[in-house]
């Protein structure tokens, strides 16, 4: 059985690829999306910007507000419905588009285009067909595995296998891989001392790891596990995958 991912059509050298930057990177992590600029770049694939692209309305959705979901999930068909290949950088935002846009409207614009996003690992191993993209990090890893990314867009093999790739790095499978970092969003304003306790639990089985690096392809996740090392004083970083595939 193929993933969920997986493309039912073959890339074409020279086809052009959007590149879909959630809310999360563009005001707090801006390196991620340069690093995805440099990844592409050095894979020779023509990338698109859409300036008008906003919000996928996730927080929206997940708050239970439909008519504001809906009104984004239009917008983001009408952005970037031009484009055959829409890659994106994060797993949840990416399972928003993917997913969820047609739980809220089936058959719409937005669910349409919304299942052509890929998340940035799959695209690079399921849709261009490569896995070493030339990257060297010569430090130990481990990785947080998005609940988003891991269940509903099934990306957790190719993330793997693109760090494995990597030059000098050393990989350590973090215990409990499947478990939730307790994030989630609204999940950890309206359930905050649940949402430590999971996060406790993710940081004391990354440090166990003995990793210099925690690495995911979810910014949100990452901040959320990385707020909680600083203030356990730990020397685990934490960098997101694109970074890591950028570096040489």
């Amino acid at each position: 059985m193929s993933r969920a991912g997986t493309a039912s059509e073959a890339y074409a050298p020279g086809d052009t690829v959007a590149l879909f930057i959630p809310c999360f990177i563009d005001v707090l992590f801006p390196s991620v999306g340069k690093a995805v600029v440099s990844i592409f770049e050095r894979l020779g694939v023509d990338l698109a910007y859409p300036e008008d692209q906003t919000c996928c309305g996730q927080p929206a959705f997940n708050g239970g507000h439909r008519k504001e979901a809906l009104e984004l999930a239009a917008r983001f068909g009408d952005v970037f419905e031009e484009y055959k290949w829409i890659v994106v950088p994060s797993g949840s935002c990416g399972a928003m588009a993917k997913r969820f846009y047609s739980t809220l409207d089936p058959g719409s614009k937005g669910a349409t285009v919304g299942a052509r996003v890929f998340d940035l690992a799959t695209f690079l191993v399921d849709v261009l067909g490569t896995v070493d993209v030339g990257a060297r990090f010569p430090h130990s890893v481990t990785m947080l595995d998005g609940c988003h990314g891991r269940r509903e867009l099934g990306c957790t093999d190719a993330a793997r296998r693109l760090l494995e790739a990597v030059g000098d790095i050393e990989y350590r499978e973090l215990p409990a891989i499947e478990e939730c970092c307790g994030f989630g969003g609204l999940f950890s304003v309206k359930f905050d001392a649940l949402s430590t306790s999971m996060g406790s639990a993710k940081c004391a089985n990354a440090t166990a790891t003995g990793a210099e690096y925690l690495v995911s392809g979810d910014s949100s996740c990452l901040m959320h596990v990385g707020g909680m090392l600083d203030h356990r004083g730990s020397n685990l970083k934490t960098v997101h995958l694109a970074e890591v595939l950028a570096s040489r």
